[in-house]
């Protein structure tokens, strides 16, 4: 992809036939303040650049058929969600249709270059298959707080070794084609917003609890990012005061005391005194545990886990209060790993937010798990690129 929008009115074309799919000329006209003819110069000009092609008659309105308008059938994005604990990859369509799939487990602290090796790999493997030619662009999400839009972690308290790795520039250079890097969260909410629970709203939280915890914040459809780009990094909020230590070096955080990989610790902790039968029979069998065990045996109806769960809920609703308060949202979605503790994690967070928050704020809010799973991040970053390469040069 070379040609970019020349001007504010053709990225806005450009970005709703992306999240509207084909489209009339007459139709665009009705959502966009032009005029006829100045609507009809700007659409010639992105049939000219091969952004957008015909895509035949489109149904009457009376008079002159008019045409439909489709974004280039072959333009390709890669979407790419770097995890603690997997990497998912992803073709998608400019409509930001996943074509492709593809997900291997891997540690993230086996450090950038050997992350990148499995992307890159992964990212031929969907090449190979067909389903593009090569990449227009890609959009990568990375689990700690990264420096936007330059694209560089910064400080990630479960990734070592990424401190200021120039993810961006290091993709750009090896898949040949423009790249831009985000938090994994705030790719999370992008996806969610695009094709999940959070379509028609504009003001939301998206609080993803997975190895580590995180909050994406949406403000009039625009993700908030900051200054620095270290908004929502809620998981180092301190639920417990001289609490855990924490692995950003301070004690008491939220993610210290109800994580993944937080939950897995205190499971394996009760199952080693005794507390739980279920648990310890888990264990036993495969030498760990992992919150899909804990899920499992509260499931099976273990008490023990069912209390680990409801505590961890009233302490992510206890911060996620402070956010309702502060922000008064339309919406907040929980996705993640953890989420498949599902709605025992969702009663107690609910609880904790209608509980200390004041009516003015939660009577009207939902509190819901995300509608796309590790689609989510994928389909977000896809939706990052695209914002991107769909704005003016």
């Amino acid at each position: 992809m070379t040609a970019r929008p020349a001007n504010a009115h053709q990225a806005r074309l450009l970005r709703l036939l992306r999240d509207g799919g084909p489209n009339s000329r007459a139709q665009l006209g009705d959502l966009v303040d032009l005029s006829r003819s100045k609507l009809a110069v700007e659409v010639d000009r992105l049939l000219e650049t091969g952004l957008v092609v015909a895509d035949g008659l489109a149904a009457s309105r009376g008079g002159r058929r008019s045409h439909n308008i489709r974004l280039a059938p072959a333009l390709r994005f890669l979407g790419v969600d770097i995890g603690a604990t997997s990497v998912d990859v992803a073709v998608t369509n400019a409509e930001l249709e996943v074509l492709g799939h593809l997900n291997h487990p891997m540690d993230v602290r086996e450090g950038p270059v050997a992350i990148f090796e499995q992307v890159l790999s992964m990212a031929a493997k969907l090449r190979a298959s067909g389903l593009a030619e090569g990449f227009d662009g890609a959009g990568i999400g990375v689990p700690g707080p990264v420096r936007f839009p330059e694209g560089i972690p910064v400080a990630p308290p479960i990734m070592p070794g990424w401190d200021g790795f120039p993810v961006r520039e290091a993709l750009s250079q090896e898949l040949g084609c423009p790249v831009m890097v985000d938090n994994d969260v705030n790719l999370m909410a992008m996806g969610e917003q695009h094709a999940g629970v959070a379509r028609s709203v504009a003001d939301f939280l998206c609080v993803k609890i997975g190895t580590g915890i995180g909050c994406g914040i949406v403000v009039g459809g625009e993700v908030h990012r900051g200054t620095t780009g270290s908004a929502g990094d809620i998981g180092h909020i301190q639920v417990e005061p001289d609490g855990r230590p924490c692995a950003c070096g301070n004690r008491g955080c939220l993610e210290a005391h109800f994580s993944g990989a937080a939950l897995a610790r205190d499971a394996e902790d009760a199952a080693r005194a005794g507390l739980s039968p279920e648990l310890a029979a888990r264990l036993e069998a495969s030498g760990k545990l992992t919150a899909v065990d804990v899920a499992a045996a509260a499931a099976a109806g273990d008490a023990t886990s069912l209390d680990l769960i409801r505590e961890g809920g009233n302490k992510v609703g206890q911060v996620i209060a402070g956010l309702v308060s502060f922000f008064n949202p339309g919406l907040v979605v929980i996705g993640g790993g953890v989420t498949g503790l599902g709605h025992t994690l969702l009663a107690s967070v609910r609880t904790q937010v209608y509980r200390q928050s004041l009516p003015l704020a939660t009577g009207n809010l939902p509190i819901v798990l995300g509608e796309l799973g590790p689609a989510a991040g994928i389909i977000g970053a896809a939706r990052l690129i695209s914002d991107h390469l769909f704005s003016p040069a």
